[in-house]
C-alpha cells in the first residue's frame, strides 16, 4: 500500500534546511535584537535584488503589506479600487480596510487572472488604482496593465502573495508595477515560520511611506508625522527566510518541473482543464490548479486514493458574508465558475517524480469515475 500524499507537508522544508535555520534563529537570540535589526536589514536588501525591485520594506504579514501600499498610495474613503473577483479576500480586506471601495472584474477565463480590457471597462472618475493579482504564481499581463494605468492616471499595485519568482520576459522587475505585496506565510514559495510579508517598489515615497507606516507612523521616538499601525517583522522571521531564499530559485525550479510533468499528463486527459502558461512568462508556480466538473465527486475518489487537494477557493469575495450589501456588483460569470470548479493539486519542491505521477494516475482514475 503507497503512503499518501498530502497536498502539502511544513515539515519538509524544515527539515532540509534545519542546520541553517538553527543557526539563523541561534544568531538573533545570541544578538538580542528581536525587531527592526540587521536581519530585517538583511533580507530586505537580498530579497529586493532577487526581485530587481530599488527598495524592499519587510512588514508582519502579506495583508499588512497590502494594506500599507493602499495607504502608501494616499487611497481612501470615496475612491475606488479596481480588484478581481476570482482572488483571496485578503485583496478585498486590504482595499476595504482603508474606506475604499473595491471595484471586481472578471479575470480572463484561461489565465484566470486579469486582463487590461477587464479592467479599461471598469475604469470610473473615482478609480484610483488596479489591484492586480498573480494568482497561483501566474502573473498578469503586466505590459499591457502598466500602459493602461500610465495613461489614465492610476496607480497599479500588484498582490504578489503567491508569485516569488514569477517573470515576463525574464524580468521578475516587470511584475512589480508600483509597488507590490508579498506574502511568506508558511505554505508559501518563500515561507516564514509564522506570517511575514515585505513591500517591493523603485517610488522611494512608497517605501518612505511603508516603513513609517509600518512601526505607528514613527520617524523617531514620540514623532509621529502620521498614523500608522504596528507592522513589523520579526528578526527571528528574517533571518529564517535569508537561509530559505538561498534555496529559492532551486526550489521554484522544481516545481516548474512538476508541473511541466503534469501538464503532459493533462493534454491527453479527457475531463480536466489545465492551467494556462503563455509564451514568455515565467509561472512562479505557487499552486497547480486544474478544473473538473464534477468537483467534490473528483475530489472524494482522490482523497479514497490517498492524494491530498485543496480549493482555491470556493467562494469569491463578492459571494461571501463580508461583502453583503456593500455592492451592487457587475456580473462575473467567470469568477462564478471558476469557483465550482477548481481544484488544487500537490505541487512543492519535495514532491519526487514517482509521487507526482501517481498523482496524475490517481486523477485519470477519478475523472473517469473510478477509484484507484
Amino acid at each position: 500500500m503507497n503512503a499518501p500524499i498530502p497536498f502539502l507537508d511544513l515539515r519538509q522544508p524544515t527539515a532540509a534546511l534545519r542546520g541553517a535555520i538553527d543557526g539563523a534563529i541561534a544568531r538573533v537570540l545570541d544578538r538580542g535584537q528581536f525587531l527592526l535589526g540587521p536581519e530585517i536589514a538583511g533580507l530586505e536588501s537580498e530579497f529586493a535584488a532577487w526581485c530587481g525591485a530599488r527598495h524592499c520594506a519587510g512588514v508582519a504579514s502579506g495583508f499588512s503589506a497590502l494594506q500599507l501600499i493602499v495607504r502608501a498610495c494616499g487611497i481612501g474613503p470615496g475612491d475606488e479600487v479596481i480588484v478581481p473577483g476570482n482572488t483571496h479576500i485578503a485583496t478585498w480586506l486590504a482595499v476595504a480596510a482603508t474606506g475604499a471601495r473595491p471595484v471586481p472584474v472578471d479575470p480572463e477565463p484561461a489565465t484566470r487572472v486579469i486582463g487590461a480590457a477587464g479592467v479599461e471597462a471598469a475604469i470610473t472618475p473615482k478609480t484610483r488604482a488596479v489591484f492586480a493579482v498573480h494568482l497561483y504564481g501566474m502573473p498578469c499581463d503586466m505590459p499591457a496593465l502598466g500602459d493602461l494605468c500610465r495613461s489614465r492616471g492610476i496607480r497599479l499595485l500588484v498582490d504578489a502573495a503567491q508569485s516569488a519568482g514569477a517573470a515576463i520576459g525574464g524580468s521578475r522587475a516587470l511584475c512589480h508595477g508600483d509597488a507590490a505585496a508579498y506574502s511568506f506565510y508558511p505554505t508559501k514559495n518563500l515561507g516564514a515560520l509564522g506570517d511575514g510579508g515585505a513591500v517591493v517598489t523603485d517610488d522611494p515615497e512608497i517605501d518612505a511611506a511603508v516603513r513609517l507606516l509600518r512601526n505607528y507612523g514613527m520617524r523617531h521616538f514620540a514623532d509621529h508625522p502620521m498614523r500608522g499601525v504596528n507592522a513589523r517583522m520579526e528578526e527571528l522571521h528574517a533571518a529564517v527566510l535569508r537561509e530559505k531564499l538561498r534555496w529559492l530559485d532551486d526550489w521554484n525550479d522544481r516545481r516548474e518541473a512538476i508541473a511541466r510533468r503534469y501538464l503532459g499528463r493533462l493534454s491527453a486527459m479527457p475531463g480536466t482543464v489545465a492551467p494556462a502558461w503563455p509564451a514568455g512568462v515565467r509561472h512562479a508556480w505557487h499552486l497547480f490548479v486544474i478544473e473538473v466538473d464534477d468537483r467534490e465527486a473528483v475530489r472524494a475518489r482522490l482523497d479514497a486514493a490517498g492524494i491530498g487537494t485543496a480549493v482555491h477557493y470556493p467562494v469569491p469575495p463578492h459571494r461571501t458574508a463580508a461583502f453583503a450589501g456593500t455592492g451592487p456588483f457587475p456580473p462575473l460569470p467567470v469568477t462564478d465558475r471558476l469557483a465550482s470548479r477548481v481544484l488544487s493539486l500537490p505541487l512543492h519542491p519535495f514532491l519526487d517524480t514517482a509521487e507526482a505521477d501517481r498523482v496524475m494516475d490517481a486523477l485519470a482514475d477519478a475523472v473517469r469515475g473510478e477509484a484507484r
